[in-house]
C-alpha cells in the first residue's frame, strides 16, 4: 500500500514508543500466557472478511471509546495487529497513553500472518 508521508511521519514517531513482536515472537507469547490478548484493530469490514484465530476485535476507530470495557486491566499482555503493522502502532501507541503498560504491535500485521500460515476465521 503507498501510504502517505504524513501518515508515515506519525507512524513512525509512534513507532520509538512501542514494542514490536515478530509473528513467532507473538506465537511464542500467546502460548506461554494464556490471558495473553491478540487484538485485531482493523475496519469492520476487513474483520468480516477474515480474522486471526483467537484475535477479539476492536477497531482502530472505537479504540479509546472500548478498550477500557474489553480489556479492563490495564497489565494485561495485549499484542494488536492490522493490515500490514502500521495502524497497530498508532492503536498500541493511543493505549499505552491510556495507561496500558504491556502493549505490542504484531511486525506485517493480517498480511503477515496470511504469509505465516496462521490460523484464520474466515
Amino acid at each position: 500500500m503507498d501510504h502517505s508521508p504524513g501518515f508515515l511521519k506519525v507512524v513512525n514517531e509512534a513507532r520509538l514508543r512501542v514494542k514490536e513482536l515478530t509473528i513467532d515472537e507473538a506465537r511464542a507469547r500467546l502460548s506461554a500466557n494464556p490471558k495473553a490478548v491478540l487484538v485485531d484493530v482493523r475496519e469492520d469490514s476487513e474483520w468480516q472478511n477474515g480474522h486471526a484465530v483467537p484475535a477479539i476485535h476492536l477497531g482502530k476507530g472505537v479504540l479509546e471509546r472500548d478498550i477500557e470495557k474489553f480489556l479492563p486491566d490495564e497489565n494485561a499482555e495485549i499484542i494488536m495487529y492490522c493490515g500490514g503493522g502500521f495502524r497497530s502502532i498508532l492503536t498500541a501507541d493511543v493505549a499505552q497513553k491510556m495507561g496500558y503498560k504491556n502493549v505490542t504491535s504484531l511486525i506485517g500485521g493480517y498480511k503477515g500472518l496470511v504469509q505465516a500460515q496462521w490460523p484464520m476465521v474466515k
